[in-house]
């Protein structure tokens, strides 16, 4: 059983789509949901008034802002500010020992899972991104379908807890001709899905994610496909502030009037 959205032209039609749909099934959650992005750079900035109401309702309900969900995905500003491969240095250096408590498994940032995979045996860590865009820029790599990126560790993400841990689980770039240009595409599989607090914010975060990927492997940025295998229009925040389905109905109406 699966349900899909028609494809969208941008994050925020998606988004919008997405929860309607998944609001009008029962309890308020559905399985294997397919959201198409067309261009998943389009309307992906606090510039957009409706990108900018979601901001503002989430931190309303005193949790993580549109930004700050999408930079565990893809550290925009570090990018911009230092390049690659500078940045990945920086944010292992700066931005990881504030992000990560003692004991925990990890930090919250699927970008670090992206950069800093473990090695079988021990040894450097693989830098997934470094190996990607190498492989997308060779002229020897013959095989042009096989550029996953792991998030889901088994090491470190099985055990017998209720919440946490990674949503994110797997990512696969596909490079597609069109013309006489290849543009790349990304298609993401999350085991769970909070579609007010995250999705957008996650939409936006993998939509930078594919624009660094493509100008870094010599492409253009192609089609984002999400698949939430669960995915649910949840209720943010924590009592007093805890939303309601009336908030959200409201939330959708008002981003109805902005477009």
């Amino acid at each position: 059983m699966h349900h899909s959205i028609p494809k969208q032209p941008d994050c925020v039609s998606a988004w919008r789509e997405a929860v309607r749909l998944v609001e009008g099934q029962p309890h308020h959650e559905a399985h294997n949901v397919l959201i198409d992005i067309a261009d998943p750079l389009a309307r992906g900035t606090l510039s957009d008034p409706v990108v900018a109401e979601v901001d503002a309702f989430l931190r309303s309900r005193d949790v993580k802002p549109i930004e700050t969900v999408s930079n565990t995905i893809f550290p925009y500003s570090l990018h911009r500010r230092y390049g690659a491969p500078a940045f990945f240095d920086r944010f292992s250096k700066n931005v990881l020992p504030k992000a990560r408590r003692p004991g925990d498994r990890w930090s919250g940032y699927y970008f670090e899972r992206m950069i800093n995979m473990p090695r079988e045996g021990g040894g450097e860590p693989i830098n997934q991104l470094v190996d990607i865009t190498r492989r997308l820029k060779s002229p020897t790599i013959r095989a042009r379908n096989k550029f996953e990126l792991s998030i889901f560790d088994p090491a470190r993400d099985v055990d017998d807890s209720n919440y946490g841990g990674q949503c994110l689980s797997h990512g696969s770039f596909k490079l597609r001709k069109e013309g006489a240009h290849e543009r790349l595409d990304l298609t993401v599989m999350y085991r769970n899905h909070y579609y007010i607090e995250k999705l957008l914010g996650n939409l936006i975060g993998l939509g930078r994610l594919m624009e660094f990927v493509a100008a870094e492997g010599s492409a253009a940025v192609g089609e984002l496909t999400v698949i939430s295998t669960h995915a649910t229009v949840d209720l943010p925040g924590k009592p007093p502030k805890r939303s309601t389905r009336k908030d959200i109905a409201d939330l959708l109406a008002r981003c109805d009037e902005l477009g």
